[in-house]
């Protein structure tokens, strides 16, 4: 049944939409073709997208979106999914295998909480915008708040991506084509290489106007990552404990098998042996990196700034089926976290470095799976970043062009110079990038903690939610979580660049 012409919704820009008029009907999109069996959601939880029904069948207006479950699925799990897998195997090492699965399921529930906080602050007032919200519960403070820490925080996510691009694609043409790393040669410079994926790769597909488009790609970047994940498990059986390094094995190929070398190692049918203690998982470990893996691990399903544009382009979109899509997301990378971790971890216990790929070049730097892996991931990574910039220019069109509608050359010309900015930082002030660790380490714990908790008191009514009621103390609760993550991340930080030791992880 249609609705009424006088029916209203809100929109992001705060103002009212008549459906006969100036609906947004987007493209036909080739997702149109997929079916999802969408049961019909009770009115109760539908009236919260449109407030004033009626006892109609209440809904969004201000979109109406085509992209499938599975394809939000995708993409939600590509904005999730970044280069921090690579180091989870090394905080595995200075936790434990039990602790490192507490701190994780811990921070998997607790990113599961903020998703459902954030939904539904926007199924209360009818918005679907991030920057929106925090306009709705602080006036423009909370409205540029909110798009700052999106612009900030994504900005750093894809400089890391393009400069691990600009690091690592020569290191891996080098090896494939085993030429010499001073030939010179154009295609082995890592100026070169980033440039030519960012404009050649990225743009185009960060040019797309609806994100539903990108959930193909997201699917074939997940699909890498789930060949790094075979390719590290496959490892655990075929390497042994303590590993042999390539400069041995050079070395040792013109010396007798039977060599003893200190009184801690000896050989043994070509393999180094050394104490069994150092090839034995731990359960537990509490060491001087235990506490750098927290606000790591507290910070690896970051993925809330692609929330809302996500839920924006959803197919028949109700907060239930989003928090299913945001569930799935969160349980699919989970799952690939802990077993890239834990066989990481297996693989070369102690021995394992903060980037998991290179202990594997320790071994062989030539080997060909491993090589394939490292490609796949450089392609995983590179697919990652126009779901990372969508929110980013759709935060600079809320702060600065908040009543415009869409328009090619500004959508181009956003998206043009993010990357032109960014491949500038990455290849002109590469050591600039980490100040983009403290911004990092305010802005994360905002999107993830703070801002969905303080967001969610301040819009829910309080004569349905007084301050006092469990809910609001829970989301208080958050917020306070949130606080402590950032000074920890921020003193961490601090420590590093003070004493000059680097023991930092990565992060996302």
């Amino acid at each position: 049944m249609e609705p009424a012409r006088s029916d209203m919704s809100i929109l992001p820009n705060g103002k009212g939409h008549d459906l006969g008029e100036g609906m947004c009907v987007p493209m036909k999109t080739m997702m149109e073709e997929e079916q999802f069996d969408d049961p019909e959601s009770t009115l109760a939880e539908n009236i919260e997208f449109l407030p004033n029904g009626d006892g109609k069948k209440p809904r969004f207006t201000d979109f109406e979106g085509k992209t499938s479950f599975g394809m939000s699925v995708f993409n939600l799990g590509n904005a999730i999914m970044g280069s921090g897998i690579l180091g989870l195997a090394y905080a595995m090492a200075n936790t434990g295998i039990l602790l490192f699965l507490f701190l994780l399921t811990a921070v998997a529930g607790l990113s599961c909480y903020s998703i459902h906080l954030l939904l539904k602050c926007s199924g209360i007032v009818g918005i679907r915008s991030y920057e929106q919200l925090g306009f709705r519960a602080f006036g423009m403070t909370g409205k540029m708040a909110a798009g700052i820490a999106i612009t900030l925080q994504n900005i750093g996510a894809m400089s890391s991506y393009l400069y691990i691009v600009k690091s690592e694609f020569p290191l891996v043409l080098q090896a494939f084509l085993k030429t010499d790393t001073s030939s010179g040669d154009w295609y082995l410079n890592g100026n070169y290489l980033v440039v030519l994926v960012s404009f050649s790769v990225i743009l185009p597909l960060a040019l797309m106007k609806q994100l539903g488009y990108l959930g193909y790609s997201s699917g074939f970047s997940l699909s890498c990552m789930v060949f790094f994940l075979s390719a590290v498990i496959y490892k655990k059986f075929q390497i042994l404990c303590p590993f042999e390094e390539f400069s041995a094995n050079s070395t040792l190929a013109h010396a007798h098998s039977n060599v003893t070398v200190n009184h801690a190692h000896s050989y043994h049918n070509g393999h180094v042996m050394e104490d069994d203690s150092l090839c034995s998982p731990q359960m537990f470990t509490v060491n001087s990196q235990t506490a750098y893996t927290i606000p790591i691990l507290a910070f690896a399903f970051v993925c809330h700034p692609e929330v809302l544009p996500i839920y924006t382009e959803l197919r028949n979109p109700t907060q239930k089926k989003m928090q299913h899509v945001s569930n799935i997301s969160i349980l699919i990378m989970y799952t690939m976290y802990f077993l890239a971790a834990l066989f990481g971890y297996l693989t070369f216990f102690t021995n394992v470095e903060p980037e998991l790929l290179h202990t594997y070049s320790r071994i062989d730097p030539y080997d060909t799976l491993i090589l394939c892996v490292r490609l796949a991931v450089l392609t995983a990574v590179t697919l990652t970043v126009p779901i990372v910039l969508f929110p980013v220019r759709r935060a600079i069109q809320e702060m600065a062009f908040p009543n415009k509608t869409f328009n090619w050359i500004r959508h181009i010309a956003i998206a043009f110079i993010l990357l032109t900015f960014i491949n500038m930082l990455v290849i002109f002030a590469p050591n600039i990038l980490g100040i983009f660790g403290i911004i990092g380490a305010t802005s994360a714990p905002c999107l993830i903690f703070i801002f969905p908790a303080v967001f969610y008191i301040r819009i829910v009514p309080k004569d349905k939610e007084p301050m006092r009621s469990t809910p609001k103390i829970f989301a208080a609760c958050f917020a306070g979580l949130g606080v402590l993550f950032m000074i920890m991340s921020l003193s961490f930080i601090i420590i590093d660049w003070t004493t000059g030791s680097g023991s930092a992880l990565g992060g996302h």
